[in-house]
């Protein structure tokens, strides 16, 4: 059987309805695994993004130590 458009659209669909279900009969529950659930976000923010550093450059600041926001036009 493959998978078509539909089918994915209709699995989807059904899977939030049964989700909103769940989750309306569990709350309180559900709601004690979130500190959890923030935690095991850091390292998977990590492990997708690629750690600390990289892509420098971010907001705008300078890399000399400086914590004043470099405009287009400054020279450094």
């Amino acid at each position: 059987m493959t998978w078509d458009r539909r089918w994915t659209l209709f699995a989807a669909s059904l899977a939030v309805i049964a989700a909103f279900f769940f989750l309306r009969e569990h709350w309180q529950h559900a709601l004690g695994f979130t500190p959890y659930l923030i935690l095991l976000a850091c390292p998977l923010m990590h492990f997708f993004h690629g750690g600390h550093g990289g892509h420098g450059g971010h907001g705008g600041h300078r890399h000399d130590g400086g914590d004043r926001p470099t405009k287009p036009g400054d020279i450094t």
